[in-house]
């Protein structure tokens, strides 16, 4: 076989083209190791409140005590269902130290939602934010769920910090600040762990139906943070660096990069529980001075737009990554007209641990792509026909390596379709690769527009719209047309005071654009529909 094209960019760069192995044999391990070496520097602050890695340590393992004597095993799931708030990095730490196996919930789920993520995983214990036990009450009856664990915005028993109450149809639930007073009197007993032994499970969106629960191993995300830092050494200074972290820990690019990753080489971490109060956001961010940040497009889009971004010291700053979904290039300009810093672009899924590709240290500025896959992995891109494309040619991305999950939890059917019979995952993305082995991801599979027999590729025709003046968002979808099968119609959202014709976004489009990408029809609204990470949700567009 032809050596893959990214082999050379690597020996250019410095990175090694395998990782080393790694040091520890769980997470557990590596995360245990992290609290004893880094024990008097500030771990995670929140609301005020900053708790030192021997803190995190103390009360992690008064939670895996507490645990122990509720019966918890090695290999038991335990929900968490908490923003980014003190409890969820704690209960973490708590439940892998006890052998336990974390199932990550989003904590503005719907009742349904719930009810099958709770089923599916079999989870007898959660540990929920008070303010999402309303949702916990309406379905918990119907669920394994025998033990609530509620928390609040502190730890301790006695913290002043306003919290919702907890709804009062639960009975018997334990609020986290209790667990822990009860713990610190309770004997605990170290769980051995090895990297085959299961850590999370993390639940992909369910945009094509229920969610399925990715099974990932405490191998696998040793191998992604070993990637990861080969990648980005000169970002991962032990005991150096301060990050600021506003996308969701239960989402697997928070917990990887910004949790675990950062967590092991002893950075300081400023959780950031309610990114949509930007007047908030923005002063955590004045008051952390970052050398790491990231986030998600659509949060970098809002943070350009607060007038105070320009006051916070971005003097510091070693690392700007974004991932979740396309990096609009302006965005990144914009960005760097303020901050002084490019976004550096990455691509990864709840079933890689997640990272899969990524613009590396050597990269100094904004690539439009998501830089190269991971040592020890590899990417192909397939046709239709499964066989795989040639270079510069799309193709459906399909990833192997150390960082790829076993299987969908339960779901032998599934897992059969997910992976080609050489064991290569199947993402359902299409991507292209240049001449160098960098990876553009051009779209969904299932997102791509077929206009009169041609490929249109949603995130091609956003990027050259939204640099439109006067375009503050945009995302478009196909819909049904009697001459070209579908066209192309986008969604607008004007900046403010903004005054913007449908014509002149045409007439923009059009200079930039093929003919046939065009949009047809051009639709002005108020707001994009997002999920809770800020992906924009085309498929809820459909109905609008």
């Amino acid at each position: 076989m032809q050596e893959r094209p990214w082999l050379a960019t690597y020996r250019e760069f410095g990175i090694p083209a395998e990782i080393t192995p790694p040091r520890h044999r769980s997470v557990t391990a590596l995360m245990e190791a992290a609290m004893r070496r880094y024990a008097d520097k500030p771990a995670l602050r929140s609301f005020g409140q900053t708790l030192s890695y021997a803190d995190t340590d103390r009360l992690s393992r008064d939670f895996a005590a507490w645990l122990q004597a509720q019966g918890v095993k090695k290999g038991d799931r335990v929900a968490v269902m908490t923003p980014n708030i003190l409890a969820f990095p704690v209960a973490m730490l708590g439940i892998i130290r006890a052998g336990a196996v974390q199932v990550n919930v989003n904590p503005l789920y719907t009742p349904r939602e719930l009810e099958h993520q709770l089923n599916d995983a079999g989870a007898k214990m959660i540990v929920i934010f008070n303010g999402s036990t309303a949702t916990l009450a309406e379905i918990v009856a119907r669920t394994p769920v025998t033990t609530i664990v509620t928390a609040g915005l502190g730890l301790s028993v006695d913290s002043k910090l306003p919290s919702p109450p907890v709804d009062e149809r639960l009975k018997g639930t334990v609020p986290m600040a209790d667990a822990l007073a009860q713990g610190a009197k309770l004997p605990f007993t170290p769980v051995e762990l090895g990297p085959d032994d299961l850590l999370f499970l993390q639940y992909t969106g369910g945009t094509t139906g229920l969610s399925k629960g990715a099974a990932l191993s405490h191998g696998n995300l040793l191998a992604n943070v070993a990637q990861f830092t080969g990648f980005m050494p000169s970002a991962l200074r032990e005991g150096e660096e301060v990050i600021v972290t506003a996308i969701p820990l239960y989402h697997i690019f928070a917990l990887m990069v910004n949790f675990i990753s950062y967590f092991s080489v002893g950075a300081d971490n400023w959780l950031v529980a309610n990114p949509r109060d930007m007047d908030g956001f923005v002063e955590t961010l004045k008051q952390a001075r970052p050398t790491v940040f990231t986030a998600v497009n659509t949060l970098f889009a809002g943070l350009t737009m607060h007038p105070k971004l320009a006051e916070v010291d971005w003097s510091r700053m070693r690392l700007t990554a974004g991932g979740g979904a396309a990096i609009i290039p302006t965005v990144s300009a914009r960005w760097k007209a303020i901050t002084g810093h490019f976004i550096r672009e990455g691509y990864g899924l709840s079933e890689t641990s997640p990272v899969a590709s990524l613009n590396p240290a050597a990269v100094t500025e904004f690539t439009s792509t998501t830089g190269l896959p991971m040592p020890s992995s590899d990417i192909k891109l397939l046709g239709d026909d499964d066989k795989e494309v040639a270079v510069g040619e799309p193709g459906e991305v399909c990833i192997k390596g150390p960082h790829v999950m076993r299987g969908y939890w339960e779901k032998p059917e599934a897992n059969a379709a997910a992976f080609t019979a050489d064991g290569y995952f199947r993402t359902g993305d299409i991507g292209q690769f240049d001449a160098r082995g960098f990876l553009k991801i051009v779209d969904r599979k299932k997102d791509m527009i077929l206009v009169s027999g041609f490929n249109v590729y949603p995130n091609d025709v956003e990027a050259v719209a939204s640099a439109c003046p006067g375009v503050a968002e945009c995302a478009c979808i196909g819909v049904p047309d009697e001459k070209t099968g579908e066209a192309v119609q986008l969604f607008v959202v004007k900046a403010p005071k903004a005054e913007l014709t449908e014509a002149q976004v045409v007439g923009f489009c059009r200079k930039e654009l093929a003919g046939y990408k065009v949009p047809k029809v051009v639709r002005f609204i108020d707001a994009l529909p997002k999920s809770t990470v800020g992906k924009i949700l085309r498929r809820e567009l459909r109905g609008v």
